[in-house]
């Protein structure tokens, strides 16, 4: 296998989600590959089971912005970054750009949610390394002290 070209990180912005991005640039820097960042919203669940009504375009707006945001903060020391925002199922649209942006790496970080959690929640991290067409790297949290 060759040294990945173009590595895909995908953030929910949460501490697993720095920690794959602080390690896709770290490898983006030494292997000399371009680096996307990439954020996938999703309307929450919560928006309608419960009958409240968030401003979905607000919330929207806000990842949109929290998206430039990380990338600015990142560009600074990987000038080359780029960012890709997308809308929908979280690992399906990881799996999709990952294929459209010609990726041939994907770090993604990881809840290592066991049981019930993971049964409920589900785990994107696992469906995009069971799926995705390219190498998954995934990142978890350390370990509770």
């Amino acid at each position: 296998m060759d040294a990945p070209k173009h590595i895909l990180v995908a953030t929910d912005f949460g501490d697993t989600s720095r920690r794959a991005q602080e390690l896709g640039l770290v490898l983006a820097q030494a292997l000399g590959a371009r680096l996307t960042l990439l954020h996938v919203f999703t309307v929450p669940n919560s928006a309608y089971a419960t009958g409240n009504y968030f401003q979905v375009g607000d919330m929207e707006d806000d990842a949109r912005a929290m998206l430039e945001r990380t990338a600015a903060e990142l560009r600074a020391r990987c000038p080359g970054l780029l960012a890709a925002f997308r809308v929908g199922d979280p690992w399906q649209q990881i799996v999709a750009a990952a294929q459209e942006l010609g990726a041939d790496l994907v770090v993604v970080g990881t809840h290592g949610r066991r049981g019930l959690p993971r049964m409920l929640l589900g785990s994107v991290a696992e469906r995009v390394l069971r799926l995705s067409p390219v190498p998954v790297l995934t990142v978890g949290c350390p370990p509770a002290a």
